[in-house]
């Protein structure tokens, strides 16, 4: 095998969870091969260096071995390097603390979770305890 599409190979070492999504990052711009944009038909090579954008991170993957058939978690590390930078994965630790900061308008209620998560970071107030008459 000398050559895999893109979208393929993405699915196949497990970045995307379907093929279908792998193919739509493309055609949104979130996939590049050695710094330029691809569509999802772009053949990749051994050697080749893949960036995927998964926002606020970009991901940097070197290709070791191509594949087009799915495979075991187990098996990923002989057919990929992950060469993402650690600044990268700061910006990612950072967005995980933020979190609930980060909610967008309009995207309605509150979760349960995120809704214990603003309670711990605001405390409990006793809101019975302000004198509004002032």
């Amino acid at each position: 095998m000398e050559e895999v599409r893109v979208d393929k190979w993405l699915w196949a070492v497990r970045i995307f969870k379907t093929r279908t999504i792998a193919s739509e990052a493309c055609k949104k711009g979130r996939v590049m091969v050695d710094n330029v944009s691809v569509k999802p038909s772009r053949v990749v090579r051994k050697g080749d260096v893949i960036q995927v954008r998964k926002p606020p991170v970009t991901f940097s993957f070197k290709v070791l071995e191509l594949a087009d058939k799915r495979m075991g978690a187990k098996m990923v590390p002989e057919f990929m390097e992950n060469i993402t930078p650690p600044d990268q994965y700061e910006i990612l630790e950072l967005n995980k603390i933020s979190g609930f900061v980060d909610r967008q308008r309009g995207t309605g209620r509150p979760t349960k979770k995120e809704r214990r998560d603003l309670e711990q970071f605001t405390g409990s107030v006793n809101f019975d305890e302000f004198d509004w008459d002032e």
